[in-house]
């Protein structure tokens, strides 16, 4: 995938760091899920798209609450992922690949859209208009985004500045707490009706947070596997060197629920 605006048009693929997406970056806590389910969402009945789902982190982390999901990606090698895993917890969830900007069904199909950590890779311009179309009368669209804060926690800004050493291109570093980008294509099919961030610590070890960044976009996603390599030893001497076996990290997660006109 190119797109101009992210790394300044660097190419990445998720699919390339599948194995390590799966394993290592089911890490929402369970903060995250409790504030979507406040909302009233995604549970009961509902029925859930997930859109940009890689291995389905959202839609398995959730399926326990009974909602009805069926989630896409672009990703071949990340739809295998996600099948693979839901079909080992016996999850009937129906995952396939499409791009956003490619689903198609009929109106009023679905309560609730997801895009978690993916808000910036559709074409707003077509979503926008089918997502209000498949919606029911009043169905929200939830963006979610969850960041680790590199200038006040020290394990993830070390990180950070290795990562952009061997990927200068890379624009994911340097987050700040902010609001979720909400795309102005979608101002003219909802309502913005709850805009919110709160920080939570994320616990991990080394292993699970040296994954953690092989599976971003800025690491395997995006990197010559020579310089992959190079990338991976660092980090892990760095590790090794600075963080304890077993350590959290500092995030904050940012929530915006769209309601359909």
């Amino acid at each position: 995938m190119i797109i101009n605006t992210i790394d300044n048009g660097n190419s990445f693929d998720f699919g390339r760091t599948s194995d390590d997406y799966a394993k290592y970056r089911d890490i929402y806590p369970p903060e995250f899920y409790e504030r979507i389910l406040e909302r009233g969402l995604c549970k009961n009945n509902q029925k859930i798209l997930d859109i940009g789902t890689g291995t389905g982190v959202l839609p398995r982390n959730m399926y326990k609450y009974g909602g009805k999901w069926v989630a896409t990606d672009i990703s071949e090698n990340q739809i295998k992922q996600a099948k693979r895993l839901a079909d080992e917890a016996h999850m009937d969830i129906e995952f396939y690949v499409c791009s956003a900007e490619d689903i198609i069904y009929p109106a009023n199909s679905f309560d609730v859209i997801t895009a978690c950590q993916c808000i910036w890779y559709p074409n707003h311009k077509k979503t926008a208009p089918n997502f209000a179309k498949i919606l029911k009368s009043g169905g929200k669209f939830l963006i979610l985004y969850m960041a680790w804060l590199p200038f006040e926690d020290e394990i993830a800004g070390r990180s950070e500045e290795i990562i952009l050493r061997y990927n200068p291109q890379w624009t994911g570093a340097g987050e700040t707490r902010k609001h979720v980008w909400i795309p102005d294509e979608y101002m003219s099919f909802f309502d913005i009706t709850l805009q919110e961030e709160f920080d939570v610590k994320v616990s991990f070890t080394r292993e699970s947070w040296h994954g953690r960044m092989r599976a971003c976009r800025g690491v395997a996603a995006s990197m010559p596997e020579d310089i992959l390599k190079l990338w991976d030893s660092e980090h892990k001497k760095m590790l090794k060197e600075t963080a304890p076996e077993n350590f959290d990290v500092l995030h904050y997660v940012s929530i915006a629920e769209l309601t359909l006109r």
